[in-house]
């Protein structure tokens, strides 16, 4: 049943929380969120498999990803809240929606910190090699715990330049490629159209793949708009960061896919070994630039370990504060959510564990696990903003101050690309069993959201 929460009230206060994060922190956040992990060293794989046409693959998903953005941005500016997607879905679908939406998604954000702490280790122990993995998956840890568990000022400084960093690095990256590609770059010549000539090397199956590869990529711009609740206006936050989303998703992901597959051959093993990034200026032979874009994918994951932590530990405050989660998470000292943040940060402690048992597989297996989590967030962020929007118009249009375009036709057209991607899934070997590990968990949660309703209805 739907929320019982008028839609006409003001939003959850989350009064306990503090309001430290200042503009320009939001602004950042929102910036250098496009630019994650995922982008750097996930894309390598989608290169291999779909060639050129990797630029249709990014601009098909961001497409989607900016619709999804839009919708969101939509409920977040008319209703700010630290649960976001969940409190939405919560009002628009019901208790169990916000539970099931809430708690996966806070699975999500748990397992990647371990995957991106995993990541980050793999860099240092290249350059430092005989030390552990584990050692250093645990230093990061402590230090994004730590910083964490102080005020969030801290989280908003530490992600204030770590994103201007990667906003430099893949900026200076864009002006050096496109130069290299015009042939204006001393020292080298431009590539021209050779390497563009397979635009679909292997056909229909390599640009499925490459399009299933660029979605992930794409995960964790939501968290801008968790982080909007704790900054000094957010509506004002909500809506500069998402209506500024389609350039910076044409800019930094479709943009350096085009100059990386025309700087680098697709099927060039450094592309996959190296990275895509690493492949493209080793090729501009640019003395250590390899490596410095090396330091920059450190970041890029160190930055993901942080913002994951702190939107895990936020969205399981909200679920708490609504009562869907153990009490003892809603605890707040200092305008923290520390016991939320300890909880939070387990997964990735234990990824120190499983780095150290099992070092050689228990990134696959994490993976598997959260696969296609993301969507199934998008399919109750789609489905909120159909039912949000018509109660909106018809009780408080004032809220409105970002709108959905061409309301409801690209709701529904995004709705129909979440199951086309849902179906690829299934086609595909690689990503079916990620499709039913994420339908197993969500379906789990689903059942224990819904007897939580029964169970509070009753009383």
């Amino acid at each position: 049943m739907p929320s019982t929460t008028p839609v006409g009230a003001p939003p959850e206060p989350d009064a306990a929380l503090s309001h430290g994060l200042k503009q320009r922190h939001l602004s950042m956040i929102a910036l250098g969120g496009v630019i994650g992990a995922g982008l750097f060293v996930g894309s390598g794989a989608g290169i291999a498999a779909a060639g050129p046409s990797i630029v249709l693959a990014y601009t098909l998903s961001g497409l989607l990803v900016m619709l999804v953005m839009r919708m969101l941005g939509e409920m977040s500016a008319a209703y700010p809240s630290s649960g976001s997607f969940s409190a939405h879905a919560e009002r628009a679908i019901g208790p169990w929606a916000g539970f099931t939406a809430g708690w996966s998604f806070w699975v999500l954000l748990c397992t990647a910190v371990g995957l991106e702490g995993i990541g980050a280790a793999k860099i240092v122990t290249g350059w430092l090699p005989g030390t552990p993995e584990w050692a250093w998956v645990a230093l990061f840890m402590l230090v994004f715990c730590a910083t964490n568990l102080a005020a969030v000022k801290n989280f908003g400084e530490f992600e204030f330049w770590f994103a201007a960093l990667k906003v430099g690095a893949i900026s200076l990256f864009l002006v050096l490629g496109v130069l290299a590609i015009a042939g204006v770059l001393p020292g080298t010549d431009a590539p021209g159209t050779s390497h563009l000539t397979e635009f679909l090397p292997n056909g229909g199956e390599g640009l499925i793949i490459g399009v299933l590869a660029s979605i992930f990529a794409y995960g964790g711009l939501e968290t801008v708009t968790i982080a909007a609740a704790e900054s000094e206006n957010p509506v004002k936050g909500v809506a500069s960061a998402v209506r500024t989303a389609m350039w910076r998703i044409a800019l930094f992901y479709i943009g350096s896919m085009a100059v990386i597959v025309t700087l680098v051959p697709w099927d060039s093993a450094a592309v996959t070994e190296k990275g895509p990034y690493v492949a493209a200026l080793d090729s501009l032979g640019i003395p250590g630039a390899g490596q410095l874009m090396n330091v920059v994918v450190l970041v890029a994951l160190l930055s993901a370990m942080n913002a994951n932590i702190y939107g895990s530990s936020r969205i399981a405050y909200s679920l708490v504060e609504r009562g869907q989660g153990p009490k003892a998470l809603g605890r707040v000292s200092g305008g923290v959510p520390r016991v939320a943040v300890l909880a939070s940060s387990v997964f990735g402690f234990g990824c120190v564990v499983l780095s150290y048992w099992r070092p050689d597989d228990v990134f696959s297996w994490l993976l598997n696990m959260i696969g296609a989590v993301v969507l199934v967030v998008w399919v109750f962020i789609a489905v909120s903003q159909l039912r949000l929007r018509r109660r909106l118009e018809r009780e408080t249009p004032e809220r409105l101050t970002v709108r959905m375009w061409a309301f409801p036709v690209l709701t529904w057209v995004a709705l129909a690309g979440m199951a086309g991607i849902f179906v690829l899934m299934a086609r595909e070997a690689d990503t079916r069993v990620q499709l039913y590990s994420t339908g197993v968990m969500t379906a789990a949660l689903a059942a224990a959201g819904y007897a939580w309703q029964r169970r509070r209805a009753a009383n």
